[in-house]
């Protein structure tokens, strides 16, 4: 067999180019493109000139800091609470036999392809001026967004979790048990080492999920909180301010991209990584 001269590339390669190309192809003119022209438009002053100005103003002025502030909190209280709850929840129904246990892990499933201004339109028929509960201060504060998103979110830990519980061996239990070990020390020494990566990488998508939540905050109406896609919004749709609007959103992409980075290399790591890719 002859092999090909040096210097050629062998028809597999162009087989494998020609495959290539029209999604990267799409991939530039659908997200790329976009992309840059908001880029651009971060660098074009409202006259017209080409430089820093916007990006100085916009991050320099308060409502900017407090937007990044706010959302900053709202996401690391969020990715906590639902840490919290969402490991005790898997824990319960991994370990602690009850009738409907296998309903309740079914609708976790099913939460997570809910739209998340449903939970808005739940808490408001609960906590609303008109809900049940009727404490529409509490609803429309920055704990009413932190409870919203706690409970929409904690499914995405809560899953992950509970095939990583599901993973445990038995006898690992049972021997622990045997050797007279409480349950919180159980809990320290056996699940949590288990359950840590899926653990992690839950946190890693909730903070990545809450950093850009949008519908939650704009459907509740909260007064005082302001997120970066609320500012966004804000900017680019109410007051029509495009190039401010573009450095708040390329400023948010860059911290998705970097959370984003962040989520991959807890999942990809560890040894739980098929019970991550589950969800």
């Amino acid at each position: 067999m002859t092999s090909l001269a040096a210097g050629t590339v062998s028809p597999a390669r162009h087989y494998r180019i020609g495959w290539l190309l029209p999604p990267a192809i799409v991939v530039a003119g659908f997200f790329g493109y976009p992309l840059v022209l908001v880029v651009m438009q971060s660098f074009t002053a409202p006259d017209g000139r080409f430089g820093l100005s916007v990006w100085t103003d916009v991050l320099l002025s308060p409502e900017f800091g407090r937007a990044v502030w706010q959302t900053v909190l709202l996401a690391l209280g969020s990715t906590v609470g639902c840490v919290l709850l969402g490991g005790f929840l898997a824990l319960v129904v991994a370990f602690v036999p009850f009738p409907g246990a296998t309903l309740l892990a079914r609708l976790v499933d099913t939460v997570l392809a809910f739209p998340s201004f449903l939970i808005a339109l739940a808490f408001t028929f609960l906590y609303g001026g008109a809900g049940v509960f009727g404490t529409a201060g509490f609803l429309y504060s920055p704990w009413g967004v932190l409870l919203a998103e706690i409970t929409f979110y904690t499914p995405f830990v809560m899953r992950p979790a509970l095939a990583a519980f599901g993973q445990v061996p038995a006898a690992q239990l049972e021997v622990a048990a045997s050797l007279g070990a409480r349950p919180g020390r159980v809990w320290w020494r056996v699940l949590l080492p288990e359950a840590w990566p899926s653990l992690a990488s839950g946190a890693c998508l909730v903070l990545l999920l809450t950093m850009n939540e949008f519908g939650i905050v704009l459907f509740l109406g909260a007064k005082g909180v302001s997120t970066l896609p609320m500012l966004v919004y804000g900017k680019g749709i109410v007051t029509f301010d495009f190039p401010s609007a573009s450095v708040v959103a390329v400023v948010n992409v860059v911290l998705s991209l970097a959370l984003y980075t962040v989520y991959r290399r807890v999942a990809g790591g560890g040894g739980r990584r098929a019970a991550v890719d589950q969800t």
